[in-house]
């Protein structure tokens, strides 16, 4: 069912959405492939069509207008033309620019299509990554683009921006996403600065997210507090079982995780294994081998 919902601020248009269960988590109906849809004045979402595990329904693209022009947050992956030629056609004749969140592919693939067809500048992180592409302009923390300012919040990828408007819109990418969490992957992905960055957005007072994945997010600090308290949780888990044995990652994520699923049992291992190096950085445990301790 679509409603409008009035934040004090501006009239969002949406999907509604609804709890998973007895989750924290949040679910939305799948969404329309290669269609637009105003979710709030000056912001369209089209939803890419690449569902999974990792995606939930798809990668969400959102179009932007700005102070500059029209704008696109993360057009998505190469592969789904269809959503290609649906961002072309919203973004008009003359968009402003690209902003990348990070340089995974679901997010970023599409780009250098998207930049040879329109010659649109491409903006990313100083940190981003990829040798094989070279972004038009970085940006930096704290810096001011097309009226958003830009956070530098890395920990999901090193590269990870996050991008804010002043009236509290807030464009999380994959570093808070309603359906689920994020995985924080090593070597790229650190878990030390991931939970700084979920603190960082604790203490601000953004109204709303539109993150990469999912449906948006009203009153969101009480839940990025529950996504805090929930990696410390698990930390807390991984320490409780090195207190009874030392033992190896893949050990580690089958007790604390217990996931059956191959592809949620990886995202849970190397999520235990970026909660040892951050336990590593602070001198609470060492590794051996491939067999982890308490210090």
């Amino acid at each position: 069912m679509r409603k409008t919902v009035r934040t004090g601020l501006f009239t969002i248009n949406t999907w509604s959405h609804t709890m998973k269960g007895s989750s924290m988590f949040f679910s939305e109906p799948e969404p329309c492939r290669a269609k637009e849809v105003e979710l709030a004045p000056g912001i369209l979402r089209i939803v890419a069509n690449n569902p999974g595990k990792m995606t939930y329904h798809g990668t969400n693209s959102y179009i932007i207008d700005t102070p500059d022009g029209r704008f696109i947050i993360d057009p998505g992956p190469a592969e789904d033309s269809a959503h290609f030629e649906a961002i072309i056609e919203n973004l008009g004749a003359k968009p402003s620019g690209i902003l990348l969140t990070h340089h995974h592919s679901d997010h970023f693939g599409v780009v250098p299509a998207l930049r040879a067809r329109t010659d649109a500048p491409v903006y990313a992180s100083r940190a981003f990554p990829d040798d094989a592409f070279r972004p038009d302009r970085f940006l930096e923390d704290g810096q001011v683009i097309a009226g958003l300012t830009v956070l530098h919040t890395p920990g999901h990828a090193s590269d990870h921006l996050c991008f804010a408007r002043p009236d509290g819109v807030l464009f999380t990418g994959d570093h808070v996403m309603s359906w689920n969490s994020s995985i924080v992957s090593p070597p790229d992905g650190n878990m030390h600065d991931y939970c700084a960055q979920l603190q960082r957005l604790i203490e601000r007072d953004d109204r709303i997210y539109f993150p990469g994945h999912g449906p948006i997010l009203r009153d969101p600090q009480p839940y990025v507090k529950r996504l805090l308290s929930n990696r410390m949780r698990r930390e807390a888990e991984i320490l409780a079982h090195l207190s009874n044995t030392p033992d190896s990652v893949q050990n580690i994520a089958a007790s604390v995780y217990q996931k059956t699923d191959p592809h949620i049992a990886m995202a849970a291992g190397r999520n235990v294994a970026a909660h040892l190096e951050k336990l590593l950085s602070e001198s609470r445990v060492v590794q051996d081998g491939e067999v982890w301790k308490l210090t």
